[in-house]
């Protein structure tokens, strides 16, 4: 029997940072009408609960979210290891890095961005009838500025025929496991995403600031989508629940949030660099043991670490309100160049 023959109901949970997720949802909302099937799409948020009452027999669940170090937002997967329990069947569809060197598309990864959702939902009892990747503009302007937005178009308009079709053979009954094509690749990075969400993505929170430019206006701090932004003597805050979405840093109507790149660059070499290797090299046998022990050793004390950081950020942070020290902190910054474009998806993907 077709599965648009039994699923007279879709529901979308989605979280973004910048668009590209919230972009991918619609899509599959309006292909899932295009079929006469009720579509709605809903933002995961902190403290949402599923409401059940919706979640009928009929209903078709669908995921949609950004990829974050290699792995699925943590907010994406607390709301998935306290979805309820049903018999629903559902879909994943996490966005990446995507790019475009001259007419070539160039896909981003995933690493275990579907690996573990799709095991979360399957342990619990769920049937997972599709998964893939769809490889969005890349928004990580710390890295990279954003692209032009002729690319972006191209991007997205390849992105949305990829979308359409995952989704309309999903609705007729097809299952499509896209996201099996990378998996060894994925797998392979796996570790990268691992050391993310254990460390990654507290060190990358101490990674942004407000120059000068900043004029308290707030607006990062009551739109960030796991509020993790406080604003601290009239200054944004990063606190440790940052995810790293990049949607304060391409919102921001003054562009006044940046990377100190060379801040960041001395500060991580130094507590994570020098210090862990000055303690490590004086404990007594350290060079002796086992490779294994030595990387666990490093871990932790890299892990321990964090406490520090979070010090000397509160210290950057209480200087910035110096303008001569936020302009020496702002032009040691990559993102404050000119042509560092920011990045959010097109509108009209998006209304």
């Amino acid at each position: 029997m077709l599965l648009k023959a039994m699923c007279k109901n879709l529901i979308i949970y989605y979280f973004t940072g910048t668009g590209n997720a919230l972009a991918a949802a619609r899509w599959c909302a309006s292909v899932a009408e295009q079929h006469g099937v009720s579509g709605k799409i809903i933002k995961i948020k902190k403290h949402l609960k599923a409401d059940i009452s919706q979640l009928r027999d009929d209903t078709l669940v669908g995921f949609c979210y950004p990829t974050h170090g290699f792995n699925a937002p943590p907010i994406v997967l607390d709301f998935l290891w306290k979805f309820p329990k049903t018999k629903n069947k559902v879909f994943l569809i996490n966005t990446r890095a995507g790019m475009k060197a001259s007419k070539l598309f160039t896909p981003g990864l995933s690493g275990l961005a579907q690996v573990l959702p799709a095991i979360i939902l399957r342990v619990k009892g769920y049937k997972i009838v599709g998964f893939g990747s769809i490889d969005l503009p890349s928004n990580w302007i710390s890295l990279h500025p954003g692209l032009r937005a002729k690319v972006v178009d191209s991007i997205f308009e390849r992105c949305e025929r990829i979308t359409t079709s995952f989704m309309g053979k999903i609705l007729s009954g097809e299952k499509k496991f896209r996201g099996l094509y990378s998996l060894p690749i994925d797998l392979l990075i796996s570790p990268i995403s691992v050391l993310y969400y254990l460390i990654g993505r507290f060190t990358l929170s101490k990674t942004y600031i407000a120059s000068y430019k900043c004029n308290s206006c707030g607006l990062c701090s009551k739109e960030c989508p796991v509020k993790a932004i406080n604003m601290l003597v009239n200054r944004p805050f990063w606190t440790y629940k940052c995810e790293s979405c990049m949607h304060c840093m391409n919102s921001c109507p003054q562009h006044a949030i940046e990377t100190p790149h060379l801040f960041t660059f001395i500060m991580w070499w130094v507590i994570f660099g020098v210090v862990p290797a000055m303690i490590l090299f004086s404990l007594p046998f350290y060079k002796d043991m086992p490779h294994l022990i030595q990387s666990v050793l490093d871990f932790i004390v890299s892990a321990i670490l964090l406490l520090p950081l979070f010090f000397i950020y509160r210290i950057l942070h209480f200087l910035l309100k110096f303008k001569a020290v936020s302009i020496l902190i702002t032009y040691t910054s990559l993102t404050k160049l000119k042509f560092w474009r920011r990045y959010m998806a097109p509108k009209k993907y998006v209304k």
